[in-house]
């Protein structure tokens, strides 16, 4: 520990242990996406390279996180497309403007704007 003294203050400084730590390359990470490679062979990879637990354990954390994030934002699209034909569909039905579609406009549009959304939240919660 060492003393720093200061005009009228004196502090005690901890000296603390540096850790070293393996930050996550992105790059890698994106090669293994782009690959299709399976957790286990990402671990056994990172064993190889002589990796410890926590750093093995933050790579993986940061793969899956990576690869659901594609699939959360199409998630996303569709259920933002589905809440717009749902929109149209309510605003349609409301103004009938054709008459002659006003039971395809309420059933179908309004169906098909339900469906999407579905699948929208699908890809969110997968």
């Amino acid at each position: 520990m060492g003393l720093i003294s200061v005009p009228g203050i004196t502090m005690m400084l901890k000296t603390i242990a540096m850790s070293y730590t393996a930050t996550v390359d992105a790059a890698t990470i994106q090669q293994w996406i782009n690959a299709k490679l399976e957790p286990q062979a990402i671990e056994q990879e990172l064993l190889v390279k002589g990796f410890d637990a926590s750093a093995i354990a933050s790579h993986l954390k940061e793969y899956r996180r990576l690869k659901n994030a594609k699939k959360q934002f199409t998630g996303f699209v569709c259920m933002a497309i589905g809440a717009f034909l749902g929109f149209i569909s309510c605003v349609l039905t409301i103004l009938n403007p054709v008459p002659e579609l006003y039971n395809i406009i309420l059933f179908g549009l309004t169906s098909l704007a339900i469906l999407i959304i579905f699948l929208g939240l699908y890809f969110v919660f997968e």
